[in-house]
């Protein structure tokens, strides 16, 4: 049974997640999210005064929390990158009904903040690692950095404690020769690895249905060399399909919002960098929330504000987007997270 001051949409999908992004800056241009041709040297990313502060992002997630917020994951662009994060996770951690806060890292800025990280709180952290082989992982983020920097970062987040999922994502005719590398490597770690499919979030990356390697082929894949079986979800609205190796507790994962859409549990809501609410991470158009925070808004003003938004919601665009028949604009994947 929902909380009575948890607000249900317009599908009966309660308010459970909240994304932040706290930055729209990156050191890497993967091109399924901030390709180089457009996000280049010349491109205007978001100034300081755009970007809510510290102060505004926790009383933006305490109102959140009195609808019934029990997650939050901190995302980007590249959440590191951020200078105030760690006194920001701190912060988050001190409201009371929150009881999960993670961050979603390319994992190359790890070794210098796993440690400050997991002492402010920070409960779990995703690493976004697309290859073992530096020209498929290099293929895949527009040529910057190499794989053993990422691989630090995993070792930091693991000898400082930091329960650690890694996510792949995997794009036909790029890296999908990579995913029984991945499995190997991972599986021998302990480490959960989780493959996403490749998808059609904002417009940068000029996504085709034929670059998808669908989670059927993942899976047919990885059944070449290991068996495995189905397992529950570790709770209702879980957007990966869970898997165990059945020779060893290892697991993974499949994120398949393109042949197997998971909209009619999503629970998730999306905070950008500047303080615009997101009900979809397909969604064409935010509520701006700072402007009304800004102006002086009380926080039950904005509880109300936010729980009216989340009422009227109604998106499903994974189960719809086969009815389109004109490309649909959408918000960049860099600019409210993953």
């Amino acid at each position: 049974m929902e909380a009575s001051n948890t607000p249900l949409d317009s599908l009966n999908r309660p308010l459970r997640d909240l994304r932040i992004s706290v930055t729209d800056q990156c050191n890497f241009r993967c091109a399924y999210c901030m390709p180089k041709e457009i996000f280049g040297p010349d491109y205007s990313f978001l100034n300081n005064k755009e970007i809510l502060t510290n102060d505004e992002i926790f009383l933006l997630a305490s109102c959140f929390a009195k609808l019934g917020i029990e997650k939050i994951r901190l995302t980007g662009g590249e959440p590191l990158l951020r200078r105030d994060l760690v006194p920001l996770i701190r912060r988050l951690g001190s409201i009371e009904s929150i009881k999960d806060i993670s961050l979603t890292t390319n994992a190359t800025l790890l070794p210098r903040y796993a440690k400050p990280l997991k002492e402010a709180g920070l409960s779990r952290i995703n690493i976004s690692l697309d290859g073992l082989a530096n020209d498929s992982f290099r293929r895949m983020n527009g040529g910057r950095g190499n794989v053993e920097t990422v691989l630090a970062g995993i070792d930091a987040a693991k000898k400082a404690d930091l329960n650690l999922k890694v996510n792949m994502v995997v794009q036909k005719g790029i890296n999908e020769t990579e995913v029984l590398p991945m499995v190997r490597y991972f599986r021998e770690r302990q480490i959960t690895l989780r493959f996403i499919e490749y998808m059609d979030v904002g417009n940068s990356n000029q996504w085709k249905l034929d670059e998808v390697f669908s989670a059927k082929e993942i899976l047919d894949t990885i059944g070449q060399e290991f068996d495995f079986e189905p397992i529950d979800p570790n709770y209702k609205g879980e957007v990966a399909a869970r898997y165990r190796y059945t020779d060893t507790p290892a697991e993974f994962g499949l994120i398949n919002s393109i042949t197997k859409p998971f909209c009619r549990d999503c629970n998730r809501a999306r905070l950008s960098a500047d303080g615009k609410l997101f009900t979809c991470l397909f969604a064409t158009v935010g509520h701006d929330l700072k402007s009304v925070l800004r102006n002086g808004a009380s926080d039950n003003d904005m509880v109300e504000l936010i729980s009216n938004i989340w009422l009227r919601r109604k998106d499903r665009y994974s189960e719809e987007r086969s009815s389109f028949t004109e490309p649909k604009e959408k918000v960049e994947m860099s600019y409210i997270g993953g």
